[in-house]
């Protein structure tokens, strides 16, 4: 695997990583997980007490918003890349008593076969995490954390209590083009928690900013 960068986002525990494709007249290739390379790499310290133990695979119609999720007993970190289409991933910091509590972060990872790169985005726990795809789109995600449906909630996409002054503005307005329109969104999610809600459940004490 050859990794090429990796930066942090307006939240720095969200990193994006950034590996190399090869290409020629007939396509391209890449190695897009080595564990040791991930474990070893200068640019990657951060990665180096995660371990993978699910990987999942999701497709998502154009107009499809997912999230914002998040689990505990066991934690989840995902390390997420559009194999196909376009995400926009979205981050939110449920972190009490982090700085950018109740902020949310968006990310453009549109799927591109002639560009000599492609990219992961590591969502740590203590975020809770979502996307929206702008046309038909598949991804992938390596988990550090078995699925556990008895800890996981939610915080709806639409709670009006979300801070979305971290996000990049045109990332926000195609947000807001979608959502009044689709039908794409689960019951589940669309009534997620609001911030506000969230942080009068006691539950939320399992997301502590320095102790997770």
């Amino acid at each position: 695997m050859k990794l090429l960068d990796s930066k942090a986002l307006q939240i720095e525990a969200v990193r994006v990583i950034r590996f190399a494709r090869f290409g020629d007249y007939r396509g391209y290739f890449t190695e897009h997980f080595r564990k040791s390379d991930f474990i070893n790499h200068p640019n990657t310290e951060f990665m180096r007490n995660v371990e993978f133990v699910q990987a999942n695979e999701s497709y998502s119609k154009k107009g499809t918003v997912r999230g914002l999720h998040f689990q505990w007993n066991p934690y989840m970190g995902k390390l997420v890349r559009t194999v196909k289409g376009r995400m926009v991933d979205m981050v939110l910091d449920i972190r009490k008593g982090s700085p950018a509590f109740g902020k949310i972060i968006c990310y453009d990872m549109p799927a591109d076969t002639e560009s000599d790169y492609s990219e992961w985005i590591w969502v740590p726990p203590g975020f809770a995490h979502g996307n929206f795809f702008p046309e038909d789109t598949i991804i992938e995600y390596f988990c550090s954390g078995e699925y556990s449906p008895g800890c996981e909630a939610g915080i709806s996409p639409l709670a009006a209590d979300i801070d979305w002054t971290l996000c990049e503005a045109d990332l926000k307005r195609l947000f807001d083009n979608i959502v009044p329109s689709t039908e794409l969104i689960t019951d589940k999610d669309k009534n997620g928690f609001s911030v506000a809600g969230w942080v009068d459940d006691e539950r939320s004490d399992n997301f502590i900013y320095g102790k997770i």
